[in-house]
C-alpha cells in the first residue's frame, strides 16, 4: 500500500516566495521588471558582441556565451515563478519539475565552468601577453566552450537520474519557487543517502574545482600585476579582471552555502533566498557588471547607437 501511494504522486505544488496577498502584486511587478531587463541586457549583449568585429576576441566569446547561459538560467526559473505569483493553482507536473530542474543543472554549472574559463583567459592575457594570441586560440576557445557545455549537461544528467529513484507519499508540497534537488529530497518517501552523497561529491567536486582555478588564476594575476612599475598598467589589469572578479564572488557564495554545507542546516526561506540570488539576480547583474566597467563594449555600444541614429 505505501509504495502503491508512493507512486501516485505525479504533481507538485511549489509554495513560492510568499503566501501574503498582499505582496503578490508588488513582487509580481519587481520580478517581471528583472526578468524583462536580464533578458534584454544579456540578449543586447549577445547581439553588441556579434555585430562589432573587434569584440571577436576570447575574452568577448566567452562573456557572450555567458550572457547565453545567464539568459538560459533565468528563463528556467522565472517565467514559471512569475505565473505561480499570480494565480491560485501554484501546481507543477512531476515531468515538468524533472526538465525545469535539469535545464537548471545545465545551465548553472556550465556558469560555474564559464567563469572559471574566463579566469584562465585573463591569466594568460595578463600574464603571458606576448603569447596570448598563440596560446588562446580559436580552436582552444571552442573546446573549452563545448567541455563547459558537455560537462552541464553531464552534470545534470547525473543528478536528474538518480532523482527518479526516490518516491513521494508523505507530502507534494515543495517549498520552494522552483524545482531543486534539496527541497524535493525533504519530501521524499525513499532514503535520501545516496542523492546526497552524489550531490555531494559532484556539485562539491565541480566547483572546488572551478574555484581554485579562479583563485590560482588572479592570484597569479595579482602577483603579475604588483611586478609592474607602471601605475597605468596596474589600474588597466584591475579594470580589467574586476568584472569578473566581482561576478565569481557574487555567484559562488550562495552556491557553496547552498550545495556543500551539511544538510542539517538547510532552512527552506536561507534555501530560497540563496537560490533567488543566482538564479534571479545574477543574471540580471551580469550584463551591468560587465558593461559599465568595459570601455570596448561601452564603445562598441556608442558606436552601434550613433550609426542607428544616423539611419
Amino acid at each position: 500500500m505505501e509504495t502503491k501511494n508512493a507512486t501516485e504522486t505525479t504533481e507538485f505544488v511549489l509554495t513560492g516566495l510568499t503566501h501574503q496577498a498582499a505582496w503578490q502584486i508588488p513582487l509580481f511587478l519587481l520580478f517581471l521588471m528583472i526578468y524583462f531587463t536580464t533578458i534584454v541586457g544579456n540578449l543586447g549583449l549577445i547581439a553588441l558582441i556579434c555585430n562589432d568585429p573587434q569584440l571577436h576576441i576570447p575574452m568577448y566569446l566567452f562573456l557572450g556565451n555567458l550572457a547565453f547561459v545567464d539568459t538560459w538560467l533565468s528563463s528556467t526559473v522565472t517565467p514559471k515563478m512569475l505565473v505561480n505569483i499570480f494565480t491560485k493553482n501554484k501546481m507543477i507536473s512531476l515531468s515538468e519539475c524533472m526538465v525545469q530542474f535539469f535545464s537548471f543543472v545545465v545551465s548553472a554549472t556550465t556558469e560555474c565552468f564559464l567563469l572559471a574559463t574566463m579566469s584562465y583567459d585573463r591569466y594568460v592575457a595578463i600574464c603571458n601577453p606576448l603569447l596570448y594570441p598563440v596560446i588562446m586560440t580559436n580552436r582552444l576557445c571552442m573546446r573549452m566552450l563545448v567541455l563547459s557545455f558537455v560537462g552541464g549537461l553531464f552534470h545534470a544528467l547525473i543528478h536528474t537520474g538518480f532523482l527518479f529513484r526516490l518516491t513521494f507519499c508523505n507530502s507534494n508540497i515543495i517549498h520552494h519557487f522552483y524545482c531543486d534537488v534539496m527541497p524535493l529530497i525533504k519530501i521524499s518517501c525513499t532514503g535520501p543517502s545516496i542523492n546526497v552523497l552524489m550531490l555531494f561529491i559532484f556539485s562539491g567536486s565541480i566547483q572546488v574545482f572551478t574555484i581554485l582555478i579562479v583563485l590560482v588564476s588572479y592570484a597569479l594575476v595579482l602577483f603579475t600585476i604588483l611586478k609592474k612599475k607602471s601605475l597605468q598598467g596596474i589600474r588597466k589589469a584591475f579594470s580589467t579582471c574586476g568584472a569578473h572578479l566581482l561576478s565569481v564572488s557574487l555567484y559562488y557564495g550562495p552556491l557553496l552555502f547552498m550545495y556543500v554545507r551539511p544538510g542539517s542546516t538547510h532552512t527552506d526561506d536561507q534555501d530560497m533566498m540563496d537560490s533567488l540570488f543566482y538564479t534571479i539576480i545574477i543574471p540580471f547583474l551580469n550584463p551591468i557588471i560587465y558593461s559599465l566597467r568595459n570601455k570596448k563594449v561601452i564603445n562598441s555600444l556608442v558606436k552601434m547607437l550613433k550609426r542607428n541614429i544616423s539611419i
